[in-house]
C-alpha cells in the first residue's frame, strides 16, 4: 500500500484518481482550497492552498507520491507553475515521486513533433495548454533528485465526455494516442487507471506519456 496525495483532489482528474487509488487499498490524501461535494469514501480531505506548503507538511511526510492534478483556472490562472516549483522544491531529495497531470495540448502528433498545440489549436484552451507545457518544461529542468512523471491526457477529456472505467487504455509515449478512426479520448475513470498503475509500477522516470485508447 502506497500514502498517495493528491493536490486539486476535488476537481475531475483528481477525484478520479483519488477514487481509483483508495478502490486499490491506497492511502490516499486529497488536498484542496475547497470542501468537497461529492467525497470519495475512503479518501482523507485536507483544506489547503499548494502556495502556502509549511501548513501541509504533515500531509507529505511519508508519501510515495504526491499527484499535482491542479487546474490553471479561477484565481489559480496563473499560480499552478509557481505551486509546481514550490511542491518540485519540497520533494526533492526526499524520494517522494511527484506526477503531474498535463493537457493534451503538449503532445506530439507523430513522432518527432509537431504537438497538438501547434496544429490550430482552440483558442480557448490555449493557456491552460500553455502551462501544461510549461510545467513539462520546468520539470525537464530540475534536478535529478526528483524523481517525476508527467501524463497528457487524450485530446477529448473531462466532465462533458465521463466516459465509463474499462480499466483499459494505450500508452503512447509522447505521441497523442487515437484510435482506428482517428479519435483521441479517455474516459476519467481510464485516465486514473493509468496514472494509478504509473505510482504502482513506477514505468516513467524522469519523463512524460500519454494515455488515450
Amino acid at each position: 500500500m502506497s500514502r498517495i496525495v493528491i493536490l486539486g483532489g476535488t476537481g475531475y482528474a483528481g477525484r478520479h484518481i483519488a477514487a481509483e487509488a483508495v478502490s486499490r487499498g491506497h492511502e490516499v490524501v486529497a488536498v484542496s482550497r475547497s470542501v468537497p461535494t461529492d467525497a470519495v469514501e475512503g479518501v482523507a480531505y485536507i483544506q489547503g492552498s499548494v502556495l502556502d506548503l509549511a501548513p501541509l507538511a504533515g500531509a507529505f511526510a511519508g508519501a510515495d507520491a504526491v499527484v499535482s492534478a491542479l487546474s490553471p483556472r479561477g484565481d489559480m490562472e496563473d499560480r499552478v507553475l509557481d505551486a509546481l516549483e514550490g511542491v518540485a522544491r519540497q520533494l526533492s531529495g526526499t524520494g517522494t515521486r511527484l506526477g503531474v497531470v498535463g493537457g493534451a495540448g503538449g503532445s506530439l502528433v507523430a513522432p518527432g513533433g509537431p504537438r497538438l498545440f501547434d496544429q490550430d489549436f482552440p483558442e480557448e484552451y490555449k493557456h491552460e495548454a500553455q502551462v501544461g507545457i510549461d510545467s513539462l518544461a520546468f520539470l525537464e529542468s530540475t534536478d535529478a533528485s526528483l524523481d517525476w512523471f508527467f501524463v497528457h491526457p487524450a485530446e477529448v477529456f473531462g466532465p462533458w465526455a465521463e466516459g465509463e472505467r474499462t480499466g483499459h487504455y494505450r500508452d503512447g509515449g509522447d505521441v497523442l494516442v487515437r484510435d482506428a478512426d482517428g479519435k483521441s479520448y479517455i474516459s476519467g475513470a481510464d485516465f486514473a487507471v493509468a496514472v494509478v498503475d504509473e505510482i504502482e509500477q513506477g514505468n516513467h522516470h524522469r519523463e512524460r506519456f500519454t494515455v488515450g485508447y
